[in-house]
């Protein structure tokens, strides 16, 4: 049974995109994952701050 180069070729390319699609997958799936966690860091307050702090902005002419 004689393979010749272009089939090699060809299944070496199909191999490489399988490949370069699952570490895009993967690089996507942790960026999303970092995405959530600053924005649920975001959404919930770090502090206690009095209720009454950042109800008005004092400005002055």
């Amino acid at each position: 049974m004689d393979i010749s180069m272009n089939a090699v070729s060809a299944i070496s390319q199909n191999v490489n995109g399988a490949v370069g699609v699952a570490v895009l997958k993967k690089a996507l799936t942790a960026e999303a994952q970092g995405a959530m966690q600053l924005i649920d860091a975001v959404s919930s307050p770090q502090s206690s701050l009095p209720p009454h702090l950042g109800q008005n902005v004092n400005t002055t002419a």
